[in-house]
């Protein structure tokens, strides 16, 4: 494949749970089906491989970086299909003993890992109905982070940085955006489609957004709608709620073709 060819990308739904095991082979079932329809890179959605109604549940399952079982499960996967993964994100251990970095961990086909990407912004929300502050159990990233993969220079965000067009701009020109996610119901049927939509437009680039999408075991219901949008702003495919694969292919000339006809990167006059 030359560097202009097209190639399939795949973005992974899920509901997880508060079982590391469980959840980690319906992620390894949904990746092998991703795979099998030909795609390259695959990522999957925030908190993948633990989500629980206790906020302390990942401060506990907490790995120390680049040994722990979901960090070798995501190696193994990536090795075994041969492709690109995205591991949506994994606790890893912080300097607050009481916190976690929600990490973003990026692998290449033959297990190596390529990129960690350690959640900036955290969510904070409060209805008087619905409450989450991550800072309780979080501690916030620093770096930008990108790396080059099969489909190009792709750049790596998480959930609530999707609210903050600055960190895109900083990521410099990228051909993808992965952003894994467990937006809220509330906010994501507000927010959730626009927003993505206008990361790409404006960073004239293909977006994913693997996601949780669905009723969790204690009542927490996430948003879903697992999307991938082209330069262009147009949604490729997407996948409303419940476990599923969504994936098509992104092609490098339409990138070329929509810069080179609208070149806004090249108009911007504050950097």
């Amino acid at each position: 494949m030359s560097e202009n060819d097209p190639l399939r990308i795949a973005a992974i739904q899920m509901i997880s749970v508060a079982d590391v095991v469980a959840n980690l082979s319906v992620a390894g079932e949904l990746i092998a089906d991703a795979a099998a329809r030909g795609a390259s890179l695959v990522a999957l959605p925030e908190y993948f491989a633990l989500m629980s109604g206790d906020e302390q549940a990942k401060v506990r399952a907490r790995e120390r970086d680049g040994d722990g079982p979901i960090q070798q499960f995501l190696s193994d996967t990536a090795r075994r299909h041969g492709i690109w993964l995205i591991g949506g994100t994994v606790p890893l251990v912080a300097q607050a003993d009481d916190k976690v970095r929600n990490a973003c961990l990026a692998y290449g086909p033959d297990g190596v890992r390529v990129a960690r990407y350690d959640k900036i912004h955290l969510f904070g929300f409060d209805n008087g109905q619905e409450r989450y502050a991550e800072s309780e159990t979080i501690e916030a990233g620093d770096d930008v982070v990108t790396f080059e993969a099969g489909c190009g220079r792709v750049g790596l965000s998480v959930c609530y940085d999707l609210r903050f067009p600055e960190l895109f701009r900083a990521m410099g020109v990228v051909d993808l955006i992965v952003l894994p996610a467990a937006f809220t119901y509330t906010t994501g049927q507000a927010h959730w489609d626009v927003l993505l939509r206008a990361r790409a437009i404006e960073n004239q680039c293909y977006v994913m957004a693997p996601a949780q999408g669905g009723r969790h075991p204690w009542g927490r219901r996430t948003y879903g709608d697992t999307l991938i949008v082209d330069p262009w702003g147009k949604v490729l495919e997407r996948c409303a709620e419940g476990p599923g694969v969504v994936s098509a292919q992104i092609d490098p000339d339409l990138v070329a073709q929509v810069r080179a006809r609208l070149p806004a990167l090249r108009h911007r006059r504050f950097v």
